[in-house]
């Protein structure tokens, strides 16, 4: 039911986006908006991961720089059956990660510093395995195009309100200046109302396939409780600079509230964490890796680092 959500709001935007094309310029509007949406999307599907980890500022890391991260992703890769994705750290003291890349041959995740000083090492496993839910439903290629949709969307309603509107085959506007500022308005907003619901379904299934794969729900539970609190009181600069990235985080790294919350393209935290915890009431027989692994500890029994318990 979420894939065919998810199907069906891409589908909305995209129809959106070539209802703005028409209005602006007739069929040959149209064209031009398809043929800029096909550009864009491949333009993003070979470059956005590139885009967003030097946009972050994160540096790759291997199992020298970064042993635990890169031991704890290795063995999640593995369960998973995924492909080793590229691990980067980002050197920013709010504790967030994200997933990135165009399919799961090609992908990578990024952790900041502030998350491996000061999560345990069961929440940032939970956290992992959350972003290698995204690399296996492929969402880091479909929030990318949603995102490059929503923002065509924007740049076009902009265009055409200071425009005034294509014409149609027999001269006549095809819209007034009133519908155009009405369309400069209220585009954009429709378009980011989409994005938000494409978004927020994803996060909803990263969460549920990582606490999956761990077969602990509490401990990815535990960390969003964690990063709630520590993105609330730390900014990320890096975020802030780059506000189009934040919807691949997994905690919204934004400090806007208030409003913009509602506008969010987060789920509810509280929501996320209450889903787990019914989840984990669900599996009272939840496995536990051996001793050797990365999972030998409950995470009620994980060491606390850092300032948020």
């Amino acid at each position: 039911m979420n894939y065919f959500r998810t199907a069906l709001l891409l589908a909305v935007l995209t129809g959106f986006f070539l209802v703005v094309g028409y209005l602006l310029g007739g069929q040959s509007g149209l064209v031009l908006a398809l043929i800029v949406a096909l550009g864009m999307n491949l333009f993003a599907y070979w470059n956005s991961d590139k885009m967003v980890l030097r946009m972050s500022n994160a540096q790759e890391v291997g199992p020298n720089e970064a042993p635990e991260l890169y031991g704890i992703v290795q063995t999640l890769a593995q369960r998973a059956g995924l492909p080793m994705p590229r691990v980067y750290i980002i050197d920013e003291e709010q504790p967030n990660a994200f997933a990135t890349g165009r399919d799961p041959e090609h992908a990578a995740v990024a952790a900041t510093t502030g998350l491996l000083r000061h999560l345990s090492r069961e929440e940032i496993t939970g956290v992992m395995a959350h972003e290698l839910g995204h690399v296996r439903h492929r969402d880091t290629l479909i929030m990318t195009i949603a995102a490059t949709l929503s923002g065509a969307i924007g740049m076009l309603a902009s265009f055409g309100g200071m425009m005034g509107g294509g014409r149609d085959e027999n001269g006549r506007p095809l819209m007034n200046p009133i519908l155009g500022i009405a369309m400069m308005i209220l585009a954009p907003l429709a378009a980011a109302l989409v994005q938000m619901a494409i978004s927020r379904s994803r996060e909803y299934e990263a969460d549920r396939l990582g606490a999956e794969l761990t077969g602990q729900p509490l401990w990815l539970a535990s960390a969003l409780a964690r990063l709630h609190a520590g993105t609330q009181q730390i900014p990320n600069q890096a975020a802030e600079a780059n506000p189009a990235t934040a919807h691949l985080y997994i905690a919204n790294p934004l400090s806007a509230g208030g409003l913009a919350g509602l506008f969010s393209t987060h789920p509810p935290m509280e929501e996320r964490i209450a889903r787990l915890e019914a989840m984990a009431g669900r599996m009272p027989g939840r496995p536990h890796m051996s001793d050797n692994g990365p999972w030998a500890q409950p995470a009620s029994q994980a060491p606390r680092r850092g300032p948020w318990g």
